[in-house]
């Protein structure tokens, strides 16, 4: 996402260039004062040691301490200056990251995963990293080469070409180690998500004898990542090397070309310019030679700005959603098509429906007809194609999310809890609230059991809600659902589950919704939960076969189908299915 013309990341780290120009002056005055124990030995040499005079070498001695304390006071604000810089970049772009990876994961994208976050740590340590400290000390290793060629140009261009040379080498060792270090990178970031699935399922992996297998898999990940490192370093090792070889080597060189001058009379008659002439063209050198070092660093920064700046590009900020007041609960589905994201073809075409606040709707449907698709529509997780889901006339999916979601719960097919206490997660994460807490865990016939636990509440669980089994899960996420006693309640086979008496805990905060004037939708496969439902919606293939009041559909399906359901339902009155 583009703001004028420049990318949101740009805009971010442009607003932190009053910090990086402050440590750019840190830089150059802490690199132009790091020479002063250099000159200090140079003038202990050339004074000192001929004229004897204790009082010079004290008044040498004075300064050169005080020029190393005012250094490293000028470190420790550059690293201060910087470390805000990163502090200032994360906060400014981390909500916007943080948004726009949750965009691309609930669009199904391969950009929706927690490496945008590892990329926005990248690129918040590389701000305080060498190697951009090294970058900042450039402008001082101009100043340098500048005294040197006051000395004498042949020196200053010696040592340029030097530096030209090192940079040269950073420039190969780039494009040596590039291309394998981004496969590694992929092939780490796959590995790391693979690896992440596998002990969330622990269980079923373990039940079904599929660890040696996924090991295998992982251990074939592994070499192939082992591998392009092993590339990435054996390149990087020799231009290293040879980086190396060119900056110790130029140190030598200084002083043979500055000995030759000597000797040709070109430079005054003195050894110790000719070693500070050695001196400064390391120095000159030195940011060079810690980019080689830490040309890592550079590259994996890099890498996680495209990949950041990618994902913004993909997941543009949300247009400020509608911020009503509580809705009192009239639902209607105007001629919706919606496909999960990504889908080739729509899967809900043409789904029309209406519901009174404080009417309870049961989906049904055989496998693959749409339901959980429907659910995700009504509780404006996914967008529809086409047509519109309203929630008192408002458009659900366009509603902002914070307004909207006290007033809704949802349940969806897949339970995810969250690591926390079980408060935390009834609570939505949120600030608990005592009373609401409780009426929800009531309304879950959960309160007894959270009570008979050791912590009660505070009981701390694991990730996917571990230690808790899969009935109590479903029943902790719908208290979630209920919490708040939210207008509007989607559950997603709230009862798949649940044994007999989760059942009945059901089918009562069900009443309890009608009963209070809330509205449900309930998607299943079971038909128990038929006895409280007022409406029934039937879906095949994607669109309505059959929706109205629960006992007209009944009717309208035909004798059979009917006391088929009314059985499995077994609270059904024989007049419910009449024909």
């Amino acid at each position: 996402m583009r703001t004028g013309s420049r990318p949101e990341l740009a805009q971010a780290l442009a607003a932190s260039l009053r910090d990086l120009r402050r440590a750019a002056v840190f830089s150059l005055a802490g690199a132009l004062l790091v020479l002063a124990p250099s000159a200090y030995m140079l003038e202990v040499y050339e004074r000192v040691l001929n004229s004897r005079s204790a009082g010079t070498l004290l008044m040498l001695t004075l300064l050169v301490a005080g020029a190393i304390a005012v250094m490293s006071q000028l470190e420790w604000a550059r690293l201060q200056v910087l470390q805000h810089a990163a502090v200032a970049f994360d906060r400014r772009i981390g909500e916007r990251v943080f948004g726009a990876m949750f965009d691309a994961a609930l669009a199904r994208t391969p950009a929706g995963t927690p490496q945008a976050m590892v990329d926005l740590q990248a690129l918040r340590d590389f701000l305080t990293s060498p190697a951009l400290l090294a970058a900042l000390e450039a402008p001082a290793a101009l100043v340098l080469l500048a005294v040197l060629a006051a000395i004498h140009p042949l020196l200053a261009w010696a040592c340029l070409g030097g530096a030209l040379l090192q940079t040269l080498l950073a420039w190969c060792n780039d494009a040596a180690t590039r291309p394998p270090l981004q496969a590694a990178n992929g092939a780490a970031t796959i590995s790391r998500q693979e690896m992440t699935d596998a002990v969330r399922a622990a269980q079923v992996v373990q039940g079904l004898g599929m660890q040696a297998a996924l090991r295998s898999r992982w251990l074939a990940r592994q070499r192939d990542l082992l591998a392009l490192q092993c590339a990435a370093s054996d390149r990087g090792g020799v231009l290293h090397a040879l980086g190396k070889f060119a900056q110790v080597t130029m140190g030598s060189v200084l002083i043979g070309l500055g000995a030759w001058l000597l000797m040709r009379g070109e430079l005054p008659a003195s050894a110790g310019l000719v070693v500070a002439a050695s001196i400064l063209g390391a120095r000159a050198a030195a940011p060079l030679l810690v980019l080689l070092l830490h040309w890592r660093s550079v590259v994996q920064a890099r890498t996680a700005w495209s990949r950041l700046s990618a994902l913004l590009e993909a997941a543009p900020p949300r247009t400020p959603g509608l911020n009503l007041p509580r809705p009192a609960g009239a639902l209607r589905a105007e001629q919706v098509v919606a496909a999960p994201p990504g889908a080739p073809a729509p899967v809900l075409r043409g789904i029309s429906f209406e519901l009174q606040p404080g009417e309870l709707l049961v989906v049904i449907g055989p496998s693959g007809a749409g339901k959980s698709v429907l659910a995700r529509v009504l509780a404006g997780a996914w967008p529809c194609t086409a047509g519109a889901v309203r929630l008192d006339q408002a458009e659900v999916f366009r509603w902002d999310k914070s307004s909207l979601g006290p007033h809704l719960g949802y349940l969806a097919q897949d339970v995810q809890l969250f690591e926390g206490t079980v408060a935390d997660n009834i609570a939505r994460f949120g600030v608990p609230e005592p009373a609401r807490l409780h009426a929800a865990a009531h309304a879950a016939g959960l309160h007894g059991f959270i009570a008979a636990l050791e912590q009660g509440y505070d009981t701390a669980l694991g990730a996917d809600g571990a230690p808790l089994s899969g009935g109590q899960r479903q029943r902790v996420a719908l208290a979630r659902a209920l919490y708040g006693e939210p207008a509007f309640v989607v559950l997603d086979e709230p009862d798949a589950s649940l044994d007999e008496a989760g059942d009945a805990a059901l089918l009562a905060a069900l009443q309890a919704l009608k009963a209070r004037g809330a509205t449900a939708v309930v998607v299943t496969h079971r038909a128990g939960l038929l006895r409280c439902a007022d409406k029934l919606l039937v879906l095949r293939q994607g669109q309505v076969q059959a929706f109205g009041p629960r006992d007209e559909v009944l009717r309208a399906l035909g004798q059979p189908v009917a006391q088929r359901i009314a059985r499995a339902a077994g609270g059904l009155a024989p007049a419910a299915i009449a024909a």
